[in-house]
């Protein structure tokens, strides 16, 4: 019997090589970078003027309620996992709901300003890629789904889709923790 163990490399296809790796490409990830940024910090400056987001979380207390509820049948209700359903009333439970609020305001602030800018694109559109999964999980289509497609050929293309932003000069200054840019080389 053979136990020899051999490393093997599969290269990627020459289409996802060219949209996901090379910078000729970049103008495709700059509009989709753009449009999901506006998006985020669109939303994130609607709340910052609401009270209801910033000083009672009582926006977020109700967006909560209305998921977990559960209607009669035979209807469906708005949570299909029951894990989500009971973690999201543990949170109302607690109270949550007062500094959960804020968070999300913040975070839809940060990931707007990061994938408008291109600062640290793939990680940004990651957090967005979360949010927007969330807010699915608790039964909110609208444009989650568009918005979290978008978020995940962000993450794939996160080596070119921040070069027409401060990605460009940041990512090799910083690197990867796989390979230390300029400022951390030896």
């Amino acid at each position: 019997m053979n136990t020899e163990v051999t490393n093997t490399t599969f290269n990627d296809p020459p289409i996802a090589r060219a949209l996901f790796s090379n910078t000729r490409w970049s103008w495709l990830w700059l509009i989709l970078r753009g449009y999901l940024g506006y998006t985020w910090l669109n939303s994130g400056i609607g709340k910052v003027n609401n009270p209801a987001w910033i000083k009672t979380g009582e926006a977020l207390k109700g967006f909560w309620e209305r998921a977990v509820l559960i209607p009669d049948p035979p209807a469906r209700p708005a949570i299909a996992f029951d894990w989500y359903r009971a973690f999201l009333q543990s949170l109302l439970d607690s109270g949550s709901y007062t500094w959960f609020a804020k968070l999300v305001v913040a975070g839809e602030l940060l990931i707007g300003i990061a994938l408008v800018l291109g600062l640290f694109t793939g990680i940004a559109a990651f957090f967005g890629g979360f949010m927007n999964w969330n807010f699915m999980m608790a039964g909110s289509a609208s444009t989650n789904p568009l918005l979290f497609i978008i978020a995940i050929f962000l993450i794939l293309a996160w080596k070119v889709a921040g070069w027409w932003g401060l990605d460009r000069w940041v990512l090799p200054a910083l690197g990867t923790p796989w390979q230390p840019g300029k400022w951390f080389r030896k």
